[in-house]
């Protein structure tokens, strides 16, 4: 089924600004198909691509990757280890992330313990209070 930028953009919770984009740095793993009056038609394929696409950005990596996966996924069959090491160099770095947002998450909490403990306590003037330094 054919799908215009409009129907995509609303699907994939893309703008249609972002689509062009994606197209322009050759993101998608097909070729963007163009009627003859130049509007894109999209597949269904482009969205479950798309949803995968998307996950990538948000998970940090860089746009130079993606197209670097997605050139040699174009070239078919032969290139799966290469493709492989990709993911695993990603999936290293979003293992990383989470250990550092974890720790950062560990700090917040010990945080909010203090100020609720402080509060319950009555002394929520103790808390960076230059006269009594608190390290709150």
């Amino acid at each position: 089924m054919d799908l215009s930028i409009g129907e995509v953009a609303r699907r994939s919770g893309l703008s249609v600004h972002a689509l062009r984009f994606y197209e322009r740095e050759g993101l998608f793993a097909n070729p963007v198909r163009r009627l003859s009056n130049g509007r894109r038609v999209y597949h269904e394929e482009d969205l479950e691509w798309l949803a995968i696409c998307t996950r990538l950005r948000s998970s940090g990596m860089p746009l130079a990757m993606i197209r670097e996966y997605i050139d040699l996924a174009r070239q078919g069959p032969g290139n799966e280890r290469e493709r492989l090491e990709i993911l695993r160099r990603h999936q290293r770095h979003v293992e990383a992330r989470i250990r550092e947002l974890q720790d950062t998450l560990d700090v917040m909490s010990h945080k909010v313990r203090v100020y609720e403990d402080h509060l319950a306590r009555g002394e929520a003037d103790r808390l960076w209070n230059p006269s009594h330094p608190d390290p709150a």
